[in-house]
Formats: structure tokens, sequence, C-alpha cells
């Protein structure tokens, strides 16, 4: 397929992107009612309300610190970018996404309002450990590099996987040699940046060219480098790469490379770990977990129950 064909497909979820991950902190979802199906099979963010009706669980609740329990508080950092996990609806100030409703509906068991602030991927986990926010969403992966200095309780299983455009030979990624030569598109400050960069050496053991990681801060310009044909390829997330093959012509998803738990990101020995477990596992109970799930379209990233940092996916 040439570029022309591919242009504006591209540049509807480009535009989009760019224009939503520049926008500033905005509400959370309240959500508009009616009977929105999943994202990725109308082209339309769901809008419908999944966590209104949660009540408070006082088990859980219990299980916060006292100090906690009394400010009924929580500072959040949500890195917003595209569906599923987290956006903009087209106010430009109304945060939607998989995240959104999690940390929402965790919320709503423990009794907390969520203090929200928009703040960039890279930036989050770094300013845990400062103190500056008391948990942070982001489709992080549990790795264990991660747990060094950050917990985690998991809400999802998500992961590593690739994308290109159709007119592209590659069919399937299942070693990092495949790539070797090529640019690779991705997320700064992620997993995947971490896992091209540490495996750069394949290639130049195996006497090829190198691959070239080129991170991008903004998923809109992720796929721009990929519609111009500055990047052969994408990695990213599992959820994200589905739905943008889902929503643009002229993509393909390659395949899964590796899963990964997915988790609230905290500093590390946080006194707030079992109280969000208790949260998400009641949330698996009553079936708001899985009416989540359906609603973004990611049911296959459910999980059995919630871990606090569990050891990473091999």
């Amino acid at each position: 397929m040439s570029r022309t064909r591919i242009a504006v497909p591209f540049a509807l979820l480009t535009a989009a992107a760019l224009t939503l991950s520049a926008c500033g902190s905005g509400e959370d979802a309240t959500g508009a009612g009616g009977d929105a199906q999943p994202a990725a099979k109308t082209g339309k963010i769901p809008t419908q309300d999944v966590v209104s009706s949660v009540q408070k669980d006082p088990a859980a609740a219990k299980l916060l610190p006292a100090e906690v329990r009394e400010r009924g508080t929580l500072a959040l950092a949500s890195s917003v970018g595209t569906p599923p996990t987290a956006t903009y609806l087209p106010d430009g100030k109304t945060l939607a996404g998989q995240d959104i409703d999690f940390a929402n509906a965790v919320a709503k068991v423990l009794g907390l309002k969520l203090e929200r602030e928009v703040a960039s991927f890279e930036a989050i986990l770094p300013a845990l450990g400062s103190g500056k926010y008391d948990l942070g969403t982001g489709n992080f992966g549990v790795t264990d590099e991660r747990r060094k200095t950050i917990d985690f309780v998991t809400y999802i299983n998500d992961g590593q996987g690739f994308a290109t455009r159709k007119d592209s030979d590659l069919k399937k990624v299942t070693d990092l040699k495949q790539l070797c030569g090529l640019n690779v598109a991705t997320g700064a400050g992620t997993t995947f940046e971490a896992t091209l960069e540490e495996n750069k050496h394949v290639c130049t053991d195996a006497g090829k060219d190198a691959y070239k990681v080129q991170t991008y801060a903004e998923q809109g310009a992720l796929w721009i480098s990929l519609q111009q044909g500055r990047s052969d390829v994408v990695m990213n997330t599992i959820n994200g790469l589905r739905y943008a093959v889902d929503q643009q012509e002229g993509l393909k998803f390659l395949n899964e490379f590796k899963r990964l738990d997915v988790g609230f990101a905290f500093k590390k020995d946080t006194d707030l770990a079992p109280a969000f477990q208790a949260a998400v596992n009641r949330l698996k109970q009553d079936g708001t977990y899985d009416r989540i799930l359906k609603k973004w379209g990611t049911s296959a990233s459910a999980i059995e129950k919630s871990q606090i940092s569990p050891p990473e996916l091999k």
C-alpha cells in the first residue's frame, strides 16, 4: 500500500493523539450513559458509566493507613495518550480510558477522592519516590528492574508487541534479530525502550547492523514517524497496537512479543498496596472489573486476582 493511500487514515489517528496529549489536566470521566460499544470496534471513545454504582467496601478501606482514611484523598499522576488506556474526550478536558475507570472504581471502593494530575509517562515513576504523588497510572508494566524502586498492585495483563505498515515484509517478530538494520519507534521511558536498548547487541553479535531505537514522548509523533517512513516498525503495548490496527487502514499487528502484568505504581514499601489489592479483587467479585474490560475491548487482559509486585513474567 502506498503512502498516499494510508495518509488520510493515519492523519486521523495522529492528529487526534497529538491534540489530546498536548492538553493539560482534565476532569475525571463521568460517563454519559448509553450503550456505547468497545472503542476498538466502533471508532468512538465509549462513554457509558461503569463506575458510579460501585460501593465502598469497609473491609478494604480499613486496610488504608489511618492518616489516608482521615484525609480522604490521594494524589494521582495519570499518563494520558491514546485509547484504550487513557485519552481525552472531544471536549479536550474530560479523561476517559481503562486506567481512568479502574482508578476511579478503586477510589470508590476505598471511599477516597482522587486528586488527579496529568503527567508525562517518563516523569511519573521518579516523582513517586520523591513523594510528589501517592500513586501513578500509565499502563506501567511490572518488571524486576522497576520493582527495585517501585511497588505495584496489578489490575490487568498487557505487554509488548509490534505493528507496522501493511506494505512491510515483516510478518512476525519472534527474535529481535529480525529488526536488524531497521528503525524501531517506541515510547520514551518505557519497557519497550529498555528491552530494545538492552538487546541491540544481538545484531552486532550476529555480524549485522544494529537496529536504531527512535523514542517519542508523544504517541502521535510515533505513528507519524511510521507513516512518513522514518521508522519501519512500532513497539508498544499489545492493547494499544490492536486498537490502532482496528481503527486505521494501512496498519497490521505483527504479534505479541512478551506479556507483562500491569499495575498501579507506588513508591517502594508503600502502606497503600494492601488496600488497593483488596479493592481490585473486590471489583472482580462484583462484576465491575469485567464491565470495564468489556467497555474498552480488552477482556483478553483480565487477570485472575490482583497481586502486589509479582515477579516479572518470563
